[in-house]
């Protein structure tokens, strides 16, 4: 189930957060075409048996793009290729390498080409590759203007362990069924216990199948993997558009390989200075606000909120409801205070999934859990017949690789009731979902927080209204860059490009003829 417009930015970058104890991604635009993603995935790539180090070899993959949203985009070409890359960058042993997927789209309009455009949609885990396909159908579905798509490729590229990419898969379907229907916020310690004790299944799990190669997942490799792809494609230099985690690991890069940056968007930022608790703590901060955003829409626009009435009591009083008597769902499943709980943060991502939360709600008031399921299983990728993608997998194992500073499961039970107080429908949840990480088995290789000295400016775009990587953090990843120039845009929603014509404008002109927007540039939300 994909959403039309920047909703494909928006819900493909919407996972740093966790809930259940399960760690949820955050994205960039959703579905373009509008596509349904089907039960076997988003198509494969052919495996070329490359060693690290060469040059990618390109296949004709229009079977991508068919398979994800039923056709190719009109006047583009597909092509796929895998590149060879070390396990571990800091000690390569012959032998031991990851195959990463890329994709590479080319407009028949391409005049007067700069290169390639490499695209990360964020998570950790979301699908560079589907992104790429979405973002090949045009400005009129959501996708990039053919001002761009004239000038590049666009490379689309799934991290090490995602998807395509040697895919991390260790947490079973009926794993993730529970870890999403758990209480997100359990107040006795009986309960307590029952979740924590979820998590370290699912954490001794992964740690049981993949070992001593779980630190290789981490933010540092990953970055390194992308100067690889950049070589592979035969750019001299990086040109690159990361949302949402995106921005993480295109700051990383910039730090690890600055003399080999040409440009670089980073929307929906990251601070990595921040350590684990800070930052979960920043996310509570701003899915909070977005729902009273969210409430005061929904005041002011009862004619579209059937719950207009009371928002906020309205989605308090379902989960409170679902505590002990949740309304079942046709699948066989019930709709639980936890599947409440992720479909209300499906709906935050963008603005126009406020409409869908309040009728979902309103739904589930009269007994009808579909609307309130649908949203949650977007957002965890869950299909039809139960199975999920890998996102969940490779998101817990990245964060949990990049994480050196996991709070203790009792300064977790701590900081839930004391994150309760402070923001009473995410405060609690975002607490419980550092969990995983205080279980997790693996090393962990931290990714570096510092200038990126020698690197061209970097445009750092922030939206106000944004709950997954709030405003806030938008100067900080720039200050902390030292070439950082923000972008504003005064919207609601995870993310910003492509959305208005000034931010729009402001990218394309920076990414063409790399124009740094002038200091201080705010776009309306229209």
């Amino acid at each position: 189930m994909r959403r039309r417009s920047r909703s494909v930015i928006a819900l493909l970058t919407a996972m740093v957060m966790t809930t259940g104890g399960c760690t949820l991604p955050a994205f960039a635009p959703e579905g373009a075409a509008d596509p349904a993603k089907p039960a076997d995935g988003g198509g494969g790539v052919p495996t070329t048996g490359s060693t690290p180090g060469a040059a990618a070899q390109w296949s004709p993959c229009t079977d991508v793009p068919e398979k994800l949203v039923g056709r190719a985009a009109a006047g583009m070409s597909y092509d796929c290729a895998t590149v060879a890359v070390p396990r571990d960058w800091s000690k390569p042993v012959a032998g031991e390498t990851y195959d990463v997927a890329m994709i590479r789209i080319r407009s028949a309009t391409q005049k007067d080409r700069i290169g390639s455009l490499l695209l990360n949609p964020g998570g950790p885990g979301g699908s560079g590759i589907d992104l790429a396909v979405y973002l090949s159908f045009g400005e009129a579905l959501g996708g990039l203007p053919e001002a761009v798509t004239d000038k590049f490729d666009l490379v689309g590229f799934d991290p090490r362990g995602v998807s395509r990419s040697s895919p991390l898969k260790c947490i079973s379907n009926d794993d993730q069924d529970a870890s999403f229907a758990a209480d997100p916020d359990p107040v006795s310690q009986a309960e307590f216990d029952e979740v924590t004790a979820l998590n370290k299944k699912i954490a001794d799990g992964c740690g049981a199948k993949y070992g001593d190669q779980l630190p290789y997942f981490s933010t540092v490799q990953a970055a390194r993997d992308m100067d690889a792809l950049r070589a592979a494609v035969g750019d001299p230099k990086l040109t690159y558009l990361g949302f949402s985690y995106g921005t993480l690991l295109g700051a990383t890069y910039a730090q690890l390989f600055p003399q080999n940056v040409r440009a670089l968007v980073l929307d929906g930022a990251v601070d990595p200075t921040e350590n684990y608790v800070q930052g979960s703590e920043t996310q509570a901060k701003g899915f909070e606000r977005a729902f009273t955003n969210f409430t005061a829409w929904c005041k002011q626009n009862a004619a579209d909120c059937p719950i207009a009435a009371d928002p906020r009591g309205a989605v308090t009083d379902a989960m409170a409801k679902a505590e002990n008597s949740p309304v079942a769902y046709k699948d066989g499943r019930q709709a639980t205070a936890g599947w409440i709980f992720v479909g209300l943060i499906s709906s935050l991502y963008t603005k126009t999934g406020w409409t869908s939360l309040a009728q979902a709600i309103d739904e589930l008031q009269g007994g009808d859990a579909k609307g309130i399921m649908d949203l949650a299983d977007q957002y965890a990728e869950r299909e039809t017949t139960g199975s999920y993608s890998n996102l969940f997998d490779a998101n817990l194992a990245v964060n949990c690789a990049d994480t050196d500073d996991a709070p203790t499961v009792a300064k977790v039970r701590a900081l839930q009731s004391e994150w309760r107080k402070k923001y009473p429908l995410f405060g609690a949840p975002l607490a419980m979902g550092m969990l995983p990480c205080a279980y997790w088995p693996g090393k962990r290789d931290p990714y570096p927080a510092g200038k990126a000295t020698g690197a061209p400016p970097i445009v750092v775009v922030g939206t106000t209204g944004d709950p997954a990587t709030p405003y806030e953090n938008t100067a900080d990843l720039a200050k902390m860059l030292g070439t950082g120039h923000v972008v504003t845009w005064e919207g609601e929603g995870h993310t910003a490009y492509p959305s208005t014509p000034c931010i729009v404008r402001a990218v394309d002109n920076y990414l063409i003829d790399l124009t740094v927007p002038q200091e201080g540039l705010r776009c309306p939300a229209k």
